[in-house]
């Protein structure tokens, strides 16, 4: 793996607070397993809501957690005025996403001072075994000066 230099020394406090942020990654229960200069890991346990109508997980949760790692890898490289956003992304499934849980692994791969490339491959778990279910390659946007702050509040639906 590569090694990269951050200029954000808090960059791990910095990427749990927005992560928590997210009500989504908490309904999927979502937890961030390494948190490292250009790589973040994310794993979801297995749960009945999270699949489709074969018992497989959904595409959607797949894709989530592929978007998800690159972008939070990539943030682990911007500086701390900064804030990031995806701003394309494809992912190729490779194999019914099935198993105990799933694990995304975030990459960068190029960055840079304004878009930064990322890798994410998604991984079905069944005890110690691994198998390669999805695979993405993530562009995201760095946003220099804008804050990650939380979003203002926003009027709840009934």
């Amino acid at each position: 793996m590569t090694t990269f230099n951050t200029p954000n020394p808090d960059f791990a406090a910095r990427i749990r607070e927005s992560f928590s942020r997210q009500p989504f990654m908490e309904h999927i229960g979502a937890e961030i397993s390494l948190l490292e200069p250009g790589a973040v890991d994310i794993a979801v346990s297995r749960e009945v809501s999270l699949t489709q109508q074969h018992g497989f997980f959904h595409g959607g949760v797949v894709g989530t957690l592929a978007d998800n790692a690159s972008a939070y890898a990539a943030f682990t490289l911007a500086p701390a005025s900064a804030s990031v956003l995806t701003v394309e992304f494809k992912v190729s499934f490779l194999s019914p996403a099935d198993g105990d849980g799933l694990l995304a692994r975030g990459r960068v791969i190029k960055p840079g001072r304004n878009l930064v490339v990322c890798q994410s491959d998604v991984f079905g778990l069944r005890g110690d075994e691994e198998k390669l279910v999805a695979t993405g390659l993530v562009t995201i946007m760095v946003l220099q000066g804008r804050d990650d702050a939380p979003a203002p509040a926003k009027i709840q639906s009934a």
